[in-house]
């Protein structure tokens, strides 16, 4: 992949790198041996048939505004010692994205010249649009040399406002344990979710999937990132304001049509949990095949306040008017046809409905 020298687009990089557009990024230059009492497995890491003996490729995507800097400010307090544990066998690869959709850019690119693993450096948006990079136009990425049977792994250093997918393997919020689970190099196979709507682009997702207020409040929620994890908060309370329970149809697995009445929220969990710590999907798991549906209905303002301890806990599904299925597909519609039904996935605003969920199962490996 050429890693020694990797171009970054910086158009709006962190003030210490704004002098200059475009950046080269050398990967190593005097690479620090691993201690001897943390072994590095070289053997996991490597995803097909190339030489033992060849230099890892590893990828870092940073959002370097993530969590209004943070992000940026963490990382660099951190390479160091990504550099000494890592650099004997693997090349580092920093790049660094400067707009939305510039961290799909970037693994897309990253697959096709054969990288080892790409690593979101951030929150769940960042691990987003990574995932999304794994795929182009409905089929997976692949190596761009066809003779060479190659797969590149997923990682994640969780460094953002939330880490809600890093919550469901039990992995601490710590940047340290992280790069000792890419030192390890074990590798499992986890699915991803699938959107899809008539006459637009698939979009794929990690975690969870939510439609109307939960989604509407992710959405407002957005524009409150500055206060961490409080923008939740704020988020539903704007949402709230005007919100009308709604009748829906759905349709599972390309069953028969089902009508579900006053809705509240519908979230399609590949795992468990949402908005900042809420295990709304209790029984997802990301390596079932399965999603895992919950449906909340006829929920009242005042239903959020004396339940939202049993969100959080993931003890909601015993709550009345909760129900909860495990599908592999799933289409939703809202009846009253107004289109103004936010849906949303892994905390991104995706439009409205009507819309189509499937699992493909087993897509990705992902290090552990």
């Amino acid at each position: 992949m050429g890693c020694c020298y990797y171009q970054v687009a910086l158009g709006r990089a962190p003030p210490s790198m704004m002098a200059n557009s475009w950046v080269v990024a050398r990967a190593e230059q005097r690479p620090v041996a691993p201690p001897p009492d943390l072994p590095f497995d070289r053997t996991l890491l490597g995803g097909g048939s190339f030489s033992a003996s060849r230099r890892r490729d590893l990828v870092f995507v940073v959002n370097p505004r993530g969590a209004n800097g943070k992000t940026w400010k963490e990382w660099k307090k951190l390479l160091p010692y990504l550099r000494s544990r890592l650099g004997k066998h693997c090349n580092i690869c920093e790049s660094f994205t400067s707009g939305p959709s510039h961290a799909t850019d970037i693994t897309r690119e990253s697959i096709r010249e054969g990288a080892d693993a790409v690593i979101a450096v951030g929150g769940d948006g960042t691990l987003h649009e990574v995932v999304n990079g794994f795929f182009w136009a409905g089929k997976p990425v692949t190596y761009q040399d066809t003779a060479t049977s190659y797969s590149t792994a997923l990682g994640l250093i969780p460094l953002g406002t939330g880490s809600d997918f890093a919550r469901t393997f039990g992995w601490k919020n710590d940047p340290y344990d992280a790069v000792e689970r890419i030192a390890k190099g074990q590798r499992s196979q986890i699915d991803v979710g699938v959107i899809g709507r008539e006459n637009e682009e698939l979009h794929y997702f990690l975690n969870v999937a939510d439609i109307h207020l939960s989604a509407k409040a992710g959405y407002y929620a957005s524009r409150y990132k500055r206060f961490g994890n409080l923008c939740y908060v704020f988020g539903a309370l704007q949402a709230f304001i005007g919100h009308s329970n709604q009748d829906f149809r759905i349709k599972v697995n390309g069953g028969e049509w089902e009508t579900y009445p006053r809705v509240t929220a519908l979230c399609i969990g590949n795992a468990k949990f949402f908005g900042g710590g809420m295990k709304i999907t209790p029984n997802a798991d990301p390596t079932s095949g399965n999603f895992e549906v919950v449906i909340l209905q006829d929920f009242k303002w005042y239903d959020f306040i004396f339940k939202l301890h049993k969100l959080y806990n993931g003890t909601h599904l015993s709550v009345k008017n909760v129900s909860s299925r495990s599908v592999q597909s799933i289409e939703v519609e809202e009846i009253s046809g107004t289109g103004s039904i936010f849906v949303q996935s892994d905390g991104e605003h995706l439009g409205f409905l009507p819309r189509k969920f499937r699992v493909l199962p087993s897509v990705i490996e992902m290090i552990h």
